[in-house]
Order: structure tokens, then sequence, then C-alpha cells
């Protein structure tokens, strides 16, 4: 299933490939679920093709058997790296000419699926990675953000801020993450990275209007339907 997203100020679209996510990279977010300790290596989740949703979308939580899946649906704002160009343990001063640009995004969550899962000792890949878990904004080209890691990160729902931050304050910075990906797993052309979320996360309910915002300018804007 292809999946595209608009890019500002080009007619082209973005094919996205994989989507790798990162858990527990802002140390006040770590905080708020009761830990005091960062992971001693990066956290890295995957998420389907399908997961993705594009700006000025609704969201739609799937239902089994006349059933929604989840009740307790959770935000959690990032910066994403969109990838241009494959590679393979790249060092750290190498990784940005793979940065083809940057978005903003939500990072969705099924928090009762996960919580069970986790208890249970099962995967939670249905919590994370459910069709429309990761919408995404337009992608803004690498060469627009001068200082990607002094970024700030916002969420407002229905016109009230819930999450505000700055990617300086990241654990793992983007060069970083995505040198530790590179080595890992590689990295490809149309590849997403979701860099995590900072504190501030929360249940959303039926109606009401996400907007994340990157850098005070650059938007991703959906409604939640339940």
């Amino acid at each position: 299933m292809s999946k595209f997203i608009d890019i500002y100020g080009s007619a082209e679209k973005f094919e996205v490939n994989n989507i790798f996510c990162i858990g527990k990279n802002y140390m006040d977010h770590i905080k708020e679920f009761g830990q005091m300790e960062a992971p001693k290596q990066p956290v890295v989740f995957l998420k389907p093709n399908s997961a993705i949703m594009s700006n000025n979308s609704n969201i739609v939580i799937p239902s089994v058997n006349g059933n929604k899946i989840s009740g307790n649906v959770h935000y959690e704002t990032e910066m994403v790296i969109a990838i241009g160009k494959d590679g393979m343990n790249l060092k750290e001063t190498e990784v940005e000419e793979h940065i083809f640009g940057y978005a903003i995004g939500l990072d969705l969550t099924l928090r009762d699926v996960q919580v069970e899962a986790k208890k249970a000792g099962l995967p939670w890949a249905t919590s994370k990675g459910f069709m429309n878990s990761a919408p995404v904004g337009n992608i803004v080209l690498r060469e627009e953000i001068k200082d990607p890691m002094n970024c700030d990160i916002e969420l407002q729902i229905n016109n009230i801020r819930k999450q505000f931050s700055n990617a300086r304050l990241m654990i793992l910075n983007i060069y970083e993450l995505i040198s530790y990906i590179s080595t890992v797993f590689g990295i490809s052309k149309g590849d997403l990275i979701y860099t995590g979320t900072p504190e501030g996360v929360g249940k959303i309910k039926k109606g009401e209007n996400l907007k994340a915002i990157l850098s005070n300018k650059y938007e991703l804007n959906v409604r939640f339907d339940g």
C-alpha cells in the first residue's frame, strides 16, 4: 500500500517506505510515566505503512466484529525526519546528506491495549501500529530548517496547548538516531523516523481537533472521530 506525503513548495510527493519510531527520548516524558532513568540505547519500534495519515484527515480507530479495538487513544507529538537517500553504518557526521526534510507528526497509542500487552509480556504492535496511527504533516525540505536541533514542538487540542518542548531536549539527537538506525536496520529513501515525544501526553476525545506545530510554522491538522 503506497502512501504519499505532500512537500511544502513542491508539486512532487514523498513516497513513504519504512516507519521507525523512537520511544523514551525526552526525560520529562520518561518521568511522567514514573521512571527516572533514560534508556542506555535507542528504543526503536516500527509502524506499518498503513499507519500513515496525511494532513487535514479524520482519525478513525479500527473496529473488529463491530467493536472499536480501544477506548483510550493517546496523542504523542513528535518531530519527524524524512530520509531521502539510502545508507548503512553511517557515522553521525555522515547522516545529514541522507535527510530529505522534516515534519511534525503524531504517534497515536492505544494505551489500554499497550498496558494489557505489557502486563502479559506480549508484543504491543497493535497499540502502536494500527491503521491511521501515524498522522504526519507536509514535509519541509532540509534546507529550510537551519537548526533542526532547536525546533519547537507543540500540540494544541481545540486551540488549547497540551504539549510544548524543543528538540534540543532530546536525549539522543537526530544524528545519533539516524546513525544507530542505519547501523542496525539500514535506512532507505522514503523512510520516516518519529523521534520521540516530550511530556504532556494524554487521551483524545471524540470530536477533538488536533493541531501539531513544528518551529511555530509547519502544521498538522487532524480530527479525532473515535
